[in-house]
């Protein structure tokens, strides 16, 4: 029985090295995993979120190993995460990131990429052009996410924008939307990652000092339920707040002031990662690399996480070296 190391949760976090290796299926592939990376959805799988047991990871670049069609073998790819029935009214729209039928890897019913190895349609597949290196390819996803508003509610480039939450995704939102507005205010509490944040004319504000409200478009970034309170009070009439938080609001939250002030709110969540590899490749000068505050191997994963909880962290890295079995 073929078997490979993994970070596996199941109620707590474990380093294994004998986790059952994937096997592929028509029209699947097999990637041998190299950088992975940690995800704020990954720490709330570990506080109970959608109840998900087995290995964790769906931020991935690897090389693919094993597949039907031959052409794939041997390729540097990242990988699209939801895996779609590809029969369903969603489906036939292009839109089977929300498929009913769905697996979702290291998320929903379909183990993830914090291993030697993880498996996905080849539908889902994306050749990372060689002018991408892996730090970079590896923040595809979370970009892409990021590029999802720019998809959902087209700008005309004159819009005042505020994205509140200097932590990776507030960044990458910020980033992202000053590839088509002059106006970017990124609102954080954390100076040194403002800092980080500035890029591309992004103007930076430490607990919203001097952001006067009437803002067009607010997003709320912040990782907490009450991010939204300050989305609705910046915002203006008309306006439109956009939800990329996927914590759930803790208390009571007033939402009249969204009726009374008839503010559109939208919600954002996973984008293509086409739109992401073409962002990389049309602003080679975006810093992600200044994102990474770590890199570990998979065998540290504990301390990987923890690293990644720490007030200062952004995005930190697991080193999965090429697997030297290969079957």
């Amino acid at each position: 029985m073929d078997t490979m190391a993994a970070a596996v949760f199941d109620k707590e976090l474990r380093y294994v090295k004998n986790y059952l290796r994937p096997e592929t299926k028509p029209g699947w592939a097999r990637i041998n995993v190299q950088l992975a990376g940690i995800c704020k959805t990954d720490m709330e799988i570990m506080k109970g979120y959608l109840g998900f047991n087995g290995v964790l990871g769906h931020e991935f670049v690897g090389v693919v190993d094993r597949c039907d069609d031959a052409a794939w073998v041997g390729q540097r790819v990242i990988g699209e995460i939801n895996a779609a029935c590809g029969r369903c009214a969603w489906c036939a729209r292009g839109l089977g990131r929300h498929c009913p039928d769905r697996t979702t890897l290291g998320i929903v019913n379909h183990d993830g990429c914090m291993a030697e190895f993880c498996i996905l349609p080849v539908a889902n597949l994306f050749i990372v052009p060689r002018e991408i290196p892996d730090e970079r390819a590896v923040l595809t996803e979370p970009l892409s996410a990021a590029c999802e508003i720019l998809e959902q509610l087209p700008l005309q480039g004159t819009e005042r924008i505020v994205v509140l939450g200097d932590g990776r995704l507030g960044i990458l939102c910020a980033w992202a939307l000053a590839t088509v507005s002059s106006d970017v205010t990124i609102v954080g509490h954390h100076p040194e990652k403002l800092g980080l944040a500035q890029w591309h004319g992004i103007k930076t504000a430490l607990n919203t000092e001097g952001i006067e409200p009437g803002e067009d478009i607010v997003v709320e970034a912040t990782g907490s339920g009450q991010g939204i309170v300050t989305a609705m009070s910046l915002c203006r009439p008309r306006g439109t707040i956009v939800l990329k938080s996927t914590v759930a609001i803790q208390g009571d939250v007033n939402l009249a002031p969204i009726v009374i002030h008839e503010q559109t709110l939208l919600g954002s969540r996973c984008g293509r990662l086409a739109d992401g590899l073409k962002m990389m490749l049309d602003f080679p000068d975006m810093p992600l690399e200044k994102l990474i505050t770590g890199r570990y191997p998979l065998d540290k994963v504990a301390e990987a996480f923890v690293r990644a909880q720490e007030s200062d962290a952004l995005k930190v890295l697991l080193d999965i070296p090429f697997s030297k079995n290969l079957a």
